[in-house]
This record gives structure tokens, C-alpha cells and sequence, in this order.
């Protein structure tokens, strides 16, 4: 495979991302503040909407080493898109059955094109090293778009919350360039294909494998650790630091630098091995956010360049995992099947992540643009992932040996 193709494969990696950032990281506060929601009910409503989200992931994958797979993005690509617009655009009543519905729509779509072009990654990468090439620039794009998203509000409209809104209109013809350059350049590639099995023996098949249940315990821990600040980061930049209206820039800087780090994760996982890598990344994130724990208000310039520490960390913890298991899938002969319960995994974090933090931050006292219940906001914003962090770094490293493909 040529250096063009595989650049062509993760351009559809960039409005995936770029939907993706508003939907984990703007809608919790969004519909907090402009829609007027209580904190329980959104945390609620996320929760639920996230975990029937993960729940359908492993069949998305089953199905998914039953079709073509380039087939199936195609046609996940329309609810996602209408699903979108519908999320940010919400009417004056009804508020909580729209996100909802608008959720479930657009996570739908969203899933099914993941788990398909993840699986479609896997097919056209014949060894390790390539799949880690194809994961970087699957991974690379999508920051680019996360950046695209995280920037775009405030170019779209002087208020955030009317720029999030017109940022919506901006992912169709995004996501029809992306998907049109994607479909022409790049082939089906060639799944190695396990004897078809129903659901249940297939997702046993997948968890049989003892390498694969270690990567997914650390990617657990790890998930947390990350998921937690991504939930969390406008309210941290809003009330602990007072400075909501960098946060765009902000958030540009953080996935500026993980796009940057990409091709230097690449080398380091060619020179060193992907774990050691990856170790190496998770090691300077728990700097970050031990970091974080001390800042207050105004410390504009050393969270900008925590930002850039933990940025840099996210571009291994987006390209290495995923490569490894995009290996294993090959190697069981249904990477569909392994990327679905990768995908509910990842999920599941995310979910928990909105849907126990939020209530938990109400319960002590936090309430979104009062002052009150700060030191509970930065104890969930830094020192409950740096935990989470230190815990996948041990298991890392204990299982260091049967995850290095």
C-alpha cells in the first residue's frame, strides 16, 4: 500500500472527530446552561443515551465481519450527519426527549461507521507496522478535525453557544468531501476471515484471547483517566481558571499537540516497541495532571503548556492501543467483532465518566458558574484520572510482554 492511500483511508477519520468533540465535550454544558437542564436529569439522559451507544457496539462489530465493510460506513454516514444537526439545534420544549432521540440517532450512525472503518483499517494493513501507519493517520485526522471543532465556535459566532449551534451546518459537506476522497482512492484490502459463527461464540471468541483482555483492562483504566477531564475540561476552564473564553483555543493547543506527536509515537513504537511507547506517554500525563491539581484562577500559561504535555500523551494513547488491537482482530480473523468490543469499551468509559461525575459534582456542591464547589471540580478534573492513569501504567507494564506483538 502507497503512502497516498493511506492518507486517503484516514481523511475520513476527520468529521468523525469533528463531530465527535461536540458530542463528549459541548453538549454536557450546552444543554446545561442554554437549554437549562438540571445536572442530574443531563447526567441521566447521557448515561443512558451512552449506554445503549456502547451496548449495540459488539453487534455493530459482528455484523460488520458480515458485510462489506466500506458498504457499511456508507450507509451509517446519513443518520450520523442528520442526527448532528438535529443535537445542536434543539427546540424550546421537549428539551430532554430531543437530545435524547437526537443522541440515539446520531450515535447509531456514528458507531456503525467506527466499528466499519476501524475494521476496513485492520483489512488493508498486511502487517504490524502498517496497521500502526493506517491507526496514526486514522487517529492523525481525526485530531484534525477535533481541532477544526474546538475552533471553529468562536470564528462562527461571538457567543460560544451560537457558534456551537452554527458549528452543526458545517459537518454535511465536511463529511461528504472526506467520504467521496476516501471511497475512490482506497480498496476493500483483505480480511482474513474466522469460520462465521452467531453473536454469543463469536464475542467469546474475542475474549478468549489472554492478550486481548489485558489490552482491554489497561485500555479500561486508561479510558477513564482520560475520559474524565474530557467531560469535565470547560467546566475546569470556566470556573477553576475563570477563562471559558480561551477555552477554545485552549482545547485547539491540546489536540494540536497529539496530532503533532503522531509521527514521533510512529518511530518510537518502530524503535522501542509500541508498549514501551506507550508507557512513556502515559508517564508524562500523570505529570500533566498532577500539574493541573495546583493551578487556579487566571494560570492561563501553565495549563497551556499542560495542554501541550497532555496533548502530546493523546496521540500515543489514540494510535498505539488501536494498532495493537487491530493486530489481534487480524490475527482471530474477525477485527470487526474485536473493534465492537473495543468501541463498548471505550464508550462505556465515556459514559460513566458523564453520567457519575456530573451527579457526583452536584452532590458536593458544584454548581456550573457560581464559584461554589471548586476544590471537588479539580479533584475530578486531575487527581481521580492521575489515579486511573498510574493503574493502566502498572498493568502496562506487568503485561508488557504478552501485549508486544
Amino acid at each position: 500500500m502507497t503512502t497516498p492511500n493511506v492518507l486517503a483511508y484516514g481523511l475520513l477519520g476527520l468529521p468523525l472527530a469533528f463531530a465527535a468533540l461536540p458530542i463528549y465535550v459541548h453538549v454536557p454544558r450546552y444543554y446545561a446552561e442554554v437549554a437549562g437542564m438540571p445536572l442530574a436529569l443531563l447526567g441521566a439522559i447521557l448515561l443512558g443515551a451512552r449506554l445503549l451507544d456502547a451496548g449495540i457496539d459488539p453487534w455493530l462489530g459482528w455484523l460488520a465481519d458480515r458485510v462489506a465493510r466500506r458498504r457499511m460506513v456508507a450507509l451509517a454516514l446519513l443518520p450520523f450527519a442528520v442526527g448532528f444537526v438535529a443535537l445542536l439545534n434543539p427546540p424550546a420544549d421537549h428539551v430532554a426527549l430531543w437530545l435524547l432521540a437526537a443522541l440515539a440517532l446520531t450515535y447509531l450512525g456514528f458507531s456503525a461507521a467506527t466499528v466499519a472503518y476501524q475494521a476496513w483499517g485492520a483489512d488493508l494493513g498486511n502487517d504490524s507496522a502498517l496497521r500502526t501507519r493506517l491507526t496514526a493517520a486514522r487517529e492523525g485526522f481525526g485530531l484534525l478535525g477535533v481541532v477544526f471543532a474546538a475552533g471553529l465556535p468562536a470564528l462562527l459566532a461571538a457567543d460560544l453557544s451560537d457558534g456551537i449551534a452554527r458549528l452543526s451546518w458545517v459537518l454535511p459537506p465536511l463529511l461528504l468531501i472526506a467520504a467521496a476522497t476516501t471511497f475512490a482512492r482506497v480498496g476493500a484490502g483483505q480480511p482474513l476471515q474466522a469460520p462465521r459463527q452467531p453473536l454469543l461464540p463469536s464475542l467469546r471468541r474475542v475474549f478468549a484471547d489472554l492478550a486481548f483482555r489485558r489490552l482491554l483492562l489497561v485500555f479500561v483504566a486508561n479510558g477513564i483517566a482520560a475520559a474524565l477531564p474530557a467531560t469535565l475540561f470547560l467546566f475546569f476552564v470556566a470556573d477553576v481558571l475563570g477563562l471559558e473564553k480561551v477555552s477554545g483555543p485552549l482545547l485547539a493547543v491540546y489536540f494540536i499537540a497529539g496530532a503533532a506527536s503522531l509521527p514521533l509515537w510512529v518511530r518510537l513504537s518502530a524503535r522501542f516497541g509500541r508498549v514501551l511507547a506507550w508507557l512513556g506517554a502515559m508517564t508524562l500525563a500523570i505529570f500533566a495532571f498532577a500539574g493541573a491539581s495546583l493551578l487556579g484562577n487566571g494560570d492561563l500559561w501553565p495549563f497551556a503548556i499542560i495542554c501541550v504535555a497532555s496533548g502530546l500523551a493523546l496521540g500515543a494513547d489514540l494510535a498505539l492501543p488501536a494498532a495493537i488491537a487491530a493486530d489481534l482482530g487480524e490475527r482471530q480473523g474477525q477485527a470487526g467483532a474485536c473493534f465492537g468490543v473495543w468501541n463498548f469499551i471505550a464508550k462505556l468509559n465515556l459514559a460513566l465518566a458523564a453520567g457519575l461525575s456530573l451527579p457526583l459534582l452536584g452532590a458536593l456542591g458544584y454548581v456550573p458558574g457560581s464559584g461554589a464547589g471548586l476544590p471537588a471540580l479539580s479533584f475530578a478534573y486531575a487527581l481521580l484520572p492521575l489515579a486511573f492513569k498510574a493503574l493502566a501504567a502498572f498493568l502496562l507494564w506487568r503485561w508488557r510482554h504478552s501485549l508486544e506483538i
